[in-house]
């Protein structure tokens, strides 16, 4: 059967990835008919409604899925279509009450004439009483203009099936959320990373750069145990009693979250093994701030501090010693414990930062044991964004003629030798935008 799927008209490039990561999730057969980027329509087949419904009903990017009962680039053909495709439903809704909506996409329709195109359909030959809220069936009209231009290139009708999960979103935004910080991620952001990796009842989900708990919130709102990791011990332990805890209690998902500890990807407790269902990180881009990791510059090891008869390092407020980290080896490492954590079939989604410029664009980081999934771009003025999603291949599977090649290791010491995005977005912006300014914070 054909459905028509409505998007909301934002994060263009990752609803179609969304769609394709719930099918597999549940196992669900779809095919996609008719698809384009910029258009908030997509036509999909799939068995029956309740595909249709489990398909859609945690999708965040997706408004609805409608039975499709006819499509055309006119009124006329539109109906023609619908007689057409469903002629023989119209009995089973006769009696059933109901309600029309008309829908525009960059236009828009006067009272009368939504009426007029509502009255159209009388030859549908509904029965049943006009119910506005809460009606047994729901229909609609959806057209799609071209930019100023008053007529609709392509008209759609379509029976209410099931709507999306963004009515979520005001539940989880950041203007009601308790913890926060500067890098926390956005909340749609954070759900829809979740859908991308798969999150689910039954899974353990791992962030390894937590912050204040972003992702581990979604994950956990769609059933997944979650736990984190920060080297930046302040993030973790919060301020005046709030913290990544905090935030879990604000939306009762403390028996989602196993815990939340400080260390760095290359320095962690957790024990070897592949027992992970998904990692989900967005690491940090070290563009304010060069990046750390834990250690020493010279590689010794320091003499034992003690203050007031204790050793300094066992101390809560103390903070361990770090060195320059290369951007492109962090990359490196995140792919390597993947593939060293996750189950056969488990994701890794994570955000690089790339620029708006085939020059200064940053290769996707590969791994033979890793499959790229998807790569969803959020552009910005001079830079973009990238969500790439990858799936742990079985050890059998890996191609052996495909050599992991050399570390991306990074060479010098200071913050813009270990990372090339950052020496080229102050440099090779510079020179493209006639010295644009800086983002703020430390340079160095």
């Amino acid at each position: 059967m054909e459905y028509l799927i409505r998007f909301a008209q934002i994060h263009e490039s990752f609803r179609k990835a969304e769609l394709e990561a719930l099918a597999d999730l549940s196992n669900i057969d779809v095919t996609f008919s008719e698809y384009r980027q910029y258009s908030p329509h997509s036509i999909v087949r799939l068995p029956n409604d309740a595909a249709a419904r489990k398909l859609i009903q945690r999708s965040i990017l997706s408004q609805g899925i409608y039975e499709l009962w006819g499509t055309g680039s006119t009124f006329d053909e539109l109906h023609r279509d619908i007689a057409r495709r469903t002629s023989s439903k119209w009995p089973r809704y006769r009696s059933s009450s109901f309600k029309f909506e008309v829908h525009a996409f960059q236009a828009k329709r006067t009272m009368p004439e939504q009426a007029e195109i509502i009255e159209d359909l009388r030859f549908l030959g509904f029965e049943g009483p006009i119910q506005l809220k809460n009606p047994e069936q729901t229909f609609c009209i959806f057209e799609e203009c071209e930019w100023k231009v008053r007529e609709p290139s392509r008209v759609y009708f379509g029976r209410l099936v099931a709507s999306g999960s963004r009515g979520i979103l005001d539940k989880y935004t950041l203007k009601k959320r308790k913890y926060l910080s500067t890098t926390s991620m956005d909340s749609e952001l954070a759900l829809l990373t979740a859908n991308l990796t798969q999150a689910a009842p039954g899974k353990l989900f791992y962030d390894p750069f937590v912050g204040t708990g972003s992702f581990s919130i979604a994950c956990a709102h769609f059933g997944s145990v979650c736990m984190g990791s920060d080297i930046d011990g302040r993030a973790v332990r919060g301020k005046k009693g709030i913290n990544i805890l905090t935030n879990i209690q604000q939306y009762n998902l403390v028996d989602k979250c196993l815990d939340n500890f400080i260390a760095d990807l290359t320095h962690t407790p957790l024990r070897r093994g592949r027992y992970l269902d998904g990692i989900i990180c967005d690491p940090p881009y070290g563009v304010r701030e060069g990046l750390k990791v834990l250690g020493s510059r010279d590689g010794r090891g320091k003499e034992v501090v003690w203050i007031d008869g204790q050793a300094a390092h066992l101390q809560d407020k103390y903070i361990p010693p770090k060195k320059p980290y290369s951007f492109e080896r962090m990359l490196d490492d995140i792919l390597e414990s993947a593939v060293d954590s996750l189950v056969d079939g488990a994701r890794l989604s994570l955000w690089m930062p790339t620029a708006n410029d085939e020059e200064v664009e940053l290769e996707i980081p590969t791994h033979p044991s890793l499959e790229i999934i998807s790569v969803c771009v959020q552009p910005f003025n001079k830079w973009s964004r990238r969500l790439l999603t990858y799936r742990r291949l079985r050890d059998e599977d890996v191609k052996l003629d495909q050599s992991l090649g050399p570390k991306m290791l990074g060479e010098g010491s200071t913050a813009n030798d270990l990372n090339s995005f950052r020496r080229r977005y102050f440099e090779g912006f510079k020179t493209a935008a006639s010295a644009a300014p800086s983002p703020p914070g430390d340079a160095g």
